[in-house]
């Protein structure tokens, strides 16, 4: 099954998150977001702020919580996401606490993203559970666990781990995860065919930034994909 490029665009949260991000590398992901009608900008936390104002109400500003390890503590990430949403984002990628999920801390687990997703309010909540580290049995546990949490999505990866997204992954939440809670893939999506693989599979969402730069190549050059 092919899928227009349009609708894959549109749910891509085109994301930049690396260490070395400039505001001007982050406005040329804003202009690409507009340009190509993607779902968000996924962006560092100190630049949600000039963002959200750069681009208004044309694309939501989507940011990263407790990233990328984790094991800050419940206030903190509390704090993250407040602070993230006073400055304008209105979407909220949270990576869980993986050592308390590998302790069976599961209360601690779900009280964190309880609180990040009452910090949030009627914003989106999505809950990154860092897969590659993770064995199916607790994979399947954090399905159950997000919910029961009341978030919007779970995420397979932040993209600075071991390994990203994989469509077991996805073929795995979607048989887990309960009613109203979206999928979101993201880490080495490095194809139009992965992507509609990742989208045929269930996943809602796509976290990449190569959607995009293989549509302007493709534009460019069109022989060059």
């Amino acid at each position: 099954m092919s899928i227009a490029i349009k609708d894959i665009l549109a749910i891509c949260d085109h994301t930049l998150l690396l260490q070395t991000s400039t505001w001007e590398e982050i406005k040329g992901i804003c202009d690409d977001a507009m340009t190509y009608h993607t779902a968000s900008v996924c962006i560092p936390p100190c630049y949600v702020k000039q963002a959200s104002e750069y681009l208004g109400d044309r694309v939501p500003v989507c940011t990263v919580i407790g990233f990328p390890n984790g094991n800050h503590t419940t206030g903190c990430k509390v704090f993250e996401t407040k602070e993230a949403l006073a400055n304008g984002a209105k979407e909220i990628d949270m990576v869980i606490n993986v050592g308390m999920l590998k302790a069976k801390n599961y209360d601690y687990v779900l009280h964190e993203i309880k609180e990040i997703k009452a910090a949030c309010g009627d914003k989106v909540l999505k809950v990154i559970i860092e897969t590659c580290l993770l064995t199916d049995e607790e994979k399947i546990k954090m399905c159950e666990i997000v919910t029961a949490s009341g978030a919007d999505f779970i995420k397979t990866s932040t993209g600075f781990s071991t390994a990203g997204a994989t469509f077991a992954d996805i073929e795995l939440f979607e048989k887990h995860v309960g009613e109203g809670v979206q999928i979101k893939a993201a880490g080495g999506i490095s194809s139009i065919a992965d992507a509609e693989r990742f989208m045929e599979l269930g996943a809602d969402r796509l976290g990449t930034s190569r959607i995009v730069k293989i549509v302007k190549a493709e534009e460019t050059d069109p022989a060059g994909y």
